[in-house]
């Protein structure tokens, strides 16, 4: 596949609208690469360039095989693209991981010999820790682990982030206010994102999921899809903004809702009944253990390999 990297000439961040106009960073990078191109990598190199954090000129996206999704990206986006791994480290000061975890491993292979201490990393695999990229790029480069949703691309993404051992405050706090740019950040321990990959990272999908049962729902009480959706949509949006704006607690705002003896504890009584409370407890600390799941077998692979 041939090269087509374009408009490499003046490389800036592009501030605009974001809070890093507001003030001048100490710190920052010029260009973005970006290994993988899935859904996270689309979502967050959409949300850089709608957002005017990034323009597209200086976003480089590589994968490991697959020219027809790099070119997709390119067409859609106006990216640069290659399947050549040294010139995107050349080009790229700031790297993001975003293949599947379970490549991580060959991906960083294929790059290490091209990587030096003034790259950045930024990780968003769950369940891979900033030490094992450490380990694997066999060099004192600082990584940053962060763990977005796909609401990134729309810039309404919830983001945990921690760093690692080489990564400086100065550079986490770059890192936190680039994702500020496609929605909200939370500093936390590394040990505490296995959690917020459960409760947030896949959080929207349990919410798609609840939309796929009311649209059901919908349907059989009488409502024509369209018009089902229409209301769901709404009402979702409108009981986040009031969690929001209010500051209320849900289990406030709920009981605000639901009279004695009404339409809503009829529908309540059902939830209680079938133990949905406990169902999404559950999911969120199956989502969890399996990060820690990942993260182990990653350790593991590292104990193999040293002995």
């Amino acid at each position: 596949m041939s090269v087509l990297f374009k408009k490499d000439e003046q490389a800036f961040l592009f501030f605009k609208k974001t809070p890093l106009n507001r003030k001048k960073e100490a710190f920052s990078m010029k260009n973005i690469g970006i290994i993988g191109a899935g859904s996270m990598a689309e979502a967050m190199l959409s949300g850089f360039i709608q957002g005017e954090v990034y323009d597209a000129q200086h976003i480089y996206v590589t994968n490991k095989s697959n020219a027809e999704r790099l070119n997709d990206l390119q067409r859609q986006y106006g990216v640069n693209i290659s399947l050549n791994k040294k010139e995107i480290l050349e080009k790229a000061d700031l790297i993001f991981l975003a293949m599947k975890p379970k490549d991580v491993k060959e991906a960083i292979h294929s790059i290490k010999r091209y990587v030096t201490e003034k790259h950045l990393f930024i990780s968003v695999l769950a369940g891979v820790s900033t030490s094992v990229i450490e380990e694997m790029l066999e060099k004192k480069v600082p990584v940053i682990r962060a763990m977005p949703n796909t609401s990134a691309s729309i810039r309404l993404s919830a983001t945990g982030m921690a760093k690692g051992a080489y990564a400086t405050d100065e550079q986490l706090t770059f890192a936190k206010n680039l994702f500020k740019a496609i929605g909200t950040v939370e500093i936390v321990e590394e040990e505490q994102l296995d959690a917020v990959t459960g409760l947030a990272g896949s959080g929207p999908a349990y919410i798609y999921y609840l939309v796929e049962a009311m649209e059901l729902a919908g349907k059989e009480v009488g409502l024509d899809e369209e018009t089902a959706r229409s209301f769901i949509i709404q009402t979702l949006y409108g009981a986040s903004e009031m969690l929001k704006q209010t500051k209320k607690d849900a289990s406030v705002l709920r009981k605000e809702v639901t009279s004695p003896g009404g339409t809503t504890e009829a529908g309540i009584h059902v939830l209680k009944t079938n133990g949905f409370k406990e169902m999404m407890i559950e999911c969120v600390k199956q989502a969890q253990a399996r990060s820690k799941e990942l993260k182990h077998s990653f350790n593991e692979m590292l104990l193999k390999e040293r002995a």
